[in-house]
């Protein structure tokens, strides 16, 4: 049983928010106890969800209000029983800064075959469709959980 999950992206403030915000959303419907966190491997330290992705969030049930973007660290790393990223080069990043995190660390859209891409910057029909992706590989992800 995982307990504490990460999930990253690149700036923290798209993908990575909304996988957490729905993850732990959809853990806690289950009854399940897990505390879900969120960074990114070239943070915007501090800077809020992006505006398209808090609209995507909010149409699907959860709120990014509250989110500010962390930089992914050691410490994050070791906390985390699982991390799920969203691209490869993400998992080479949270490999390259802790090797011992290679066993817990896949991406999200493993279990689908998928990669999740960068919406940052575009428009709002990119950010619904990896919305879309990102709730699809959460979903399967919490067959597996």
């Amino acid at each position: 049983m995982f307990s504490r999950l990460l999930t990253v992206c690149t700036g923290n403030i798209c993908r990575s928010p909304l996988a957490a915000a729905l993850l732990q959303d959809r853990l806690t419907a289950e009854g399940r106890l897990v505390e879900v966190r969120s960074a990114g491997i070239g943070a915007l330290v501090g800077h809020p969800a992006d505006a398209s992705t808090r609209r995507v969030a909010s149409e699907q049930g959860v709120a990014l209000d509250a989110h500010h973007a962390q930089q992914i660290d050691i410490a994050l790393i070791r906390w985390a029983d699982l991390i799920v990223v969203m691209e490869q080069h993400h998992l080479d990043e949270v490999q390259a800064l802790d090797p011992t995190a290679r066993g817990k660390t896949f991406l999200l859209g493993h279990w689908l075959g998928i990669s999740i891409p960068d919406p940052f910057q575009r428009d709002e029909a990119m950010h619904r469709a990896v919305g879309q992706q990102i709730s699809d590989a959460v979903t399967s992800w919490l067959k597996r959980l």
